[in-house]
């Protein structure tokens, strides 16, 4: 399939590993001029190497932390003074944290909010100029299918994700006239770091059944047990749908929020 996004400026968040990674990838595959953005210097560079290495596309990186107010102004000078005006926005970076609200604190709700719902604000807020003088425009919000459906377990990540929700759907309302596309995609349990650094020691703690087992054991069997499909996704599934949303060949689907998680409801 054609998505007709060849030469077409791409931002990506959270964009130097897991899902983040593998949509800069399909990008990039596709034609997409893309900017790389993430934290940590190394493993950003490391990416911008292996994409130099197997793609013709542009490719630039930036590595900055979206928590801090001036970030959204460097991606975008750096965005305008190598490719021009951003066309499509991937707003992926983000963590999920495991416990309830008795046991979260007020720096935790602090430090969450600020990477994945004040920071997705923002680039919102500043590439959406843009995307009207063009005429064109698509943005993806990443959340979590605890958006639709809380679990308690996850008490402060699904508190957000229905916040990214809902914002993705105002904004899409906000903005359909300018043929800008905003959606958000609900994740499920997808293979990442983020599942192996947060997601796996919450359940070895919670559930003494598996402890002992290797972390691969452990999320197969989790998945066996929570998703229809039993199996966990991959960031590929969560890649491909994200570069058809972003696509030109979409030009109706905006303001929904389309759970990708294997038919579940929850995954822990």
């Amino acid at each position: 399939m054609n998505l007709g996004i060849s030469d077409r400026v791409a931002v990506v968040t959270g964009a130097s590993s897991g899902i983040g990674y593998a949509i800069a990838e399909e990008f990039l595959a596709n034609g997409a001029k893309v900017v790389l953005v993430a934290r940590r210097k190394d493993r950003l560079q490391t990416a911008e190497n292996t994409f130099h290495k197997n793609f013709k596309s542009g490719i630039i990186s930036i590595a900055v932390d979206v928590t801090e107010p001036d970030s959204v102004q460097r991606i975008l000078d750096k965005t305008l003074d190598t490719f021009g005006p951003p066309e499509i926005l991937v707003n992926n970076a983000g963590r999920a944290q495991a416990g309830g609200l008795l046991s979260s604190t007020e720096e935790d709700w602090e430090q969450m909010t600020a990477v994945k719902l004040t920071s997705m604000r923002r680039m919102c807020k500043a590439t959406i100029p843009y995307m009207q003088e063009k005429g064109w425009g698509r943005i993806v919000n990443m959340s979590s299918i605890g958006g639709t459906y809380p679990n308690p377990k996850l008490f402060i990540s699904h508190v957000l994700s229905a916040a990214i929700n809902n914002l993705s759907k105002a904004l899409a309302l906000e903005v359909a006239a300018d043929n800008i596309l905003v959606n958000t995609i609900g994740v499920g349990a997808v293979k990442t770091e983020n599942w192996k650094n947060n997601m796996i020691p919450f359940i070895r703690k919670t559930t003494p059944e598996f402890a002992g087992i290797s972390d691969e054991e452990l999320l197969a069997r989790v998945s066996a047990k929570c998703t229809p499909v039993k199996h966990p996704g991959a960031p590929e599934d969560i890649a491909s749908l994200t570069a058809y949303l972003c696509s030109a060949r979409n030009n109706f689907v905006t303001g929904d929020t389309i759970n990708a998680s294997g038919g579940a409801d929850r995954f822990m």
